[in-house]
């Protein structure tokens, strides 16, 4: 038990100081290497810290006091036991299948905070349409949106798909272009500690409401659904994730409780980021190539039943892969 606090402070602190400028320099360069000596010196300030704590147990310690010693050797423990100067080779088949969907579910909480923010700016989208209809082409940002439903869907049946005749790839290539950079975006305005992905998150919710409730109120849901499922079952999740990334970020630079320093909690996340991101990125590849070669075709070419069973089917695989898959595996460590 410590008789003197003052005494056992004065005695340890030169220790704890010297422990807290290490892992200032292993936390502020990831490139750090201490050596054996080093890493030897680093593990004795770390077990005498670790002691010093156990120490305090019975003594009516001040509470800031005790705070500062548990961060500091919490922080030590996590470098000591971190694996990220492991060398580990990308295998593509484990990180899509195992390491994506486990990564998604560690963090859904944000996904689900996503949706809300998605569906809550829906529903805004759908009322403003709804009181004010005349601001369609305020709401709506693409010029194809801005006419009537009915007249939309009798040309795009009577054009049988030949729009694009000749131009798939390029129309394709510019889906994944477009959607690429909206999803980037939604997770890089993390930064803003979380403000600039609420925005956006919101934004193409309102845009969602707006065109579903247009297209319902003119009598075309079928048009809609055999329209939007094929490539909006996936393309809509993959912005949602995007936005799970951008609340990851803006959670880790918040780092409220954490007891890290900004750069030793960005480390921890910066391996699921890369990993949802890039996720997302293969869901847009895909969500593209339907949308281009699929989506573009309506009845009387393709019955708007087979595309919607095609969108149903995709949605469950979907949700299956997400919330199924990798579970039996190794549980992907963050970075």
């Amino acid at each position: 038990m410590i008789i003197d606090l003052e005494r056992f402070t004065a005695t340890e602190k030169p220790f704890w100081d010297e422990l807290e400028r290490l892992l200032k320099r292993v936390e502020n360069d990831p490139a750090c290497r201490l050596g054996v000596e080093g890493a030897a010196r680093f593990h004795y300030l770390y077990q005498r810290a670790s002691a010093g704590l156990a120490r305090l147990d019975g003594l009516a310690a001040p509470l800031e006091f005790r705070r500062y010693l548990e961060s500091l050797v919490a922080r030590a423990y996590g470098e000591i036991h971190s694996t990220r100067d492991n060398a580990h080779r990308l295998v593509p088949r484990t990180w899509l299948l195992e390491s994506f969907p486990q990564t998604f579910r560690r963090h859904i909480r944000q996904f689900q905070l996503a949706v809300l923010i998605t569906i809550v700016g829906a529903i805004f989208g759908a009322a403003i349409l709804m009181v004010a209809p005349e601001e369609k082409g305020m709401l709506l940002p693409f010029d194809h949106l801005h006419g009537s439903p009915t007249e939309r869907v009798a040309k795009e049946e009577q054009e049988a798909g030949k729009r694009l005749a000749g131009h798939k790839a390029t129309f394709s290539s510019s889906l994944m272009t477009h959607n690429t950079q909206v999803s980037i975006a939604c997770m890089a305005t993390g930064m803003t500690w979380g403000v600039g992905t609420i925005i956006l998150l919101f934004y193409n919710g309102v845009i969602l409401g707006a065109v579903v409730l247009d297209y319902l109120a003119a009598g075309q849901g079928i048009f809609l659904a055999g329209w939007l499922l094929p490539h909006g079952v996936i393309e809509i999740p993959a912005i949602l994730i995007a936005g799970q990334a951008g609340l990851v970020l803006a959670t880790t630079l918040i780092g409220k409780g954490s007891g890290l320093t900004l750069v030793a909690r960005m480390r921890k996340v910066w391996a699921d980021l890369t990993t949802l991101i890039g996720g997302v990125g293969l869901m847009l590849v895909w969500a593209g190539i339907v949308e281009a070669f699929f989506s573009q075709y309506h009845e009387p070419v393709l019955p708007y039943s087979v595309k919607i069973a095609f969108g149903v089917v995709e949605l469950c695989l979907l949700v299956l892969f997400l919330g199924r898959s990798g579970r039996g595996g190794k549980v992907a460590k963050r970075g």
